[in-house]
C-alpha cells in the first residue's frame, strides 16, 4: 500500500473512532439507576445485557453492554438501513412496485407471506411491514434486495459498529449463525444505532427521518411500551427466540430523550405467554426507566390492559 493511501485509511479509522470516544467521553455512569436495574436482574434465570444513555444529560447504565447477544428481528433494523443506503446510492427506487413470488416466502405468521404469487406491492410497504409488525418474509426478501447481509456489514464496519452483524444467509457467517440466530449485537450498539437514526445521521437526514417514522409505528406495543404513555412518541423494535428476548427503544420524554437497549439470552423461560421471565424484565426496566427520568409523572398503565 502506498504511504498517501495508508494516510488516509489511519485518518479515517481516527475520525470513526474519535466519533466514538467523543460519545463515550459525554458519558456519566448514574450509579442509582444502575442499582435499580441491577436489582432487576439479580434473581433473573438466563443472561441480560442493559445499555441505558439520556441524551440530553449523558447520564447512563451499561450492564454487559457490550456483551455479544442474538438480535433476533431487531437485525430488522441494520436492514433498514441497508435498504435506504440503497436507495440514496440511486441503486433502490423508493417507489419501485415489486413482484412477489412463492419462492420468497418464509414459513411463519407474516401478511407478506400470505400474498398470493405474482401480486405487487410497493416497496416502502414492505419496509413498513418489516419493522411495524416483524414481517420475516418481507424483511428476508429487502435483505436480498440491499445486496444481502455482505451489503449490510460493510455498511455498519464502515460507520464504526463492531459487534452488529447479520449472519443469515450471508456468506462467512455460518458459525456465527448457528451461535446467535439471524444477526447479533450489543446492547450499546443496538441503542447507538437507533440514536445515530434519531440525530439524523444515519444515511441521510432526509432517510434517518423516514427511518425514525417507520420505528415509531410498532404494532407489538406490549411490552417495554406498555410501560409508557400512549401520548409519549417512541421510536422501537423488538427481537424474540425462545432463550432470548429484546427491545431497543428511543424516547422522546418531556424532559429529553432517552435510549435504553435490554437482551437476554440463554434464559430459561422459553415460554410464549405474556408473562414470560424475559418479558417480564423488559418492563420492569422500561417502567423503572420511565419513572426515574419523568419522576413528576402520575401515569400508569390502565388496570387490564394487558387483555387487549
Amino acid at each position: 500500500m502506498r504511504f498517501p493511501q495508508l494516510l488516509l485509511l489511519l485518518l479515517l479509522l481516527s475520525s470513526t473512532f474519535s466519533v466514538f470516544a467523543q460519545k463515550t467521553a459525554k458519558e456519566k455512569p448514574d450509579q442509582k439507576l444502575t442499582r435499580k436495574l441491577q436489582d432487576l436482574t439479580k434473581s433473573f434465570q438466563g443472561e441480560v445485557g442493559i445499555y441505558v444513555r439520556h441524551l440530553k444529560t449523558g447520564k447512563m447504565v451499561a450492564i454487559n453492554a457490550d456483551t455479544l447477544f442474538p438480535t433476533a428481528s431487531m437485525i430488522k433494523v441494520p436492514i433498514m438501513v441497508g435498504v435506504f443506503d440503497k436507495i440514496e446510492k440511486g441503486e433502490l427506487n423508493p417507489k419501485a412496485i415489486l413482484r412477489y413470488r412463492d419462492s420468497l416466502y418464509y414459513a411463519g405468521e407474516d401478511i407478506v407471506g400470505n400474498f398470493k404469487d405474482s401480486s405487487t406491492v410497493a416497496l416502502s410497504k414492505i419496509q413498513m411491514l418489516s419493522i411495524t409488525t416483524s414481517d420475516n418474509t418481507g424483511s428476508l426478501w429487502l435483505q436480498h434486495l440491499t445486496g444481502t447481509g455482505t451489503a449490510i456489514n460493510a455498511w455498519l464496519e464502515q460507520n464504526g459498529f463492531e459487534h452488529t452483524r447479520m449472519n443469515s444467509r450471508t456468506p462467512g457467517r455460518r458459525a456465527n449463525w448457528q451461535k446467535y440466530g439471524w444477526g447479533q449485537t450489543t446492547p450499546r450498539e443496538m441503542a447507538s444505532l437507533v440514536t445515530m437514526i434519531r440525530e439524523g445521521k444515519a444515511v441521510s437526514p432526509a432517510a434517518s427521518e423516514r427511518m425514525y417514522r417507520n420505528l415509531g409505528r410498532i404494532y407489538v406495543d406490549d411490552v417495554a411500551l406498555s410501560q409508557i404513555p400512549p401520548t409519549v412518541q417512541t421510536a422501537s423494535k423488538q427481537g424474540a427466540v425462545d432463550q432470548s428476548r429484546s427491545e431497543v427503544v428511543l424516547v422522546n420524554a418531556p424532559h429529553g430523550d432517552y435510549v435504553f437497549c435490554i437482551i437476554t439470552k440463554n434464559q430459561k423461560d422459553e415460554s410464549w405467554e405474556y408473562n414470560n421471565a424475559g418479558y417480564a424484565l423488559i418492563r420492569a426496566v422500561s417502567s423503572t426507566l420511565w419513572n426515574h427520568f419523568e419522576p413528576k409523572s402520575d401515569w400508569k398503565p390502565a388496570k387490564g390492559v394487558e387483555k387487549y
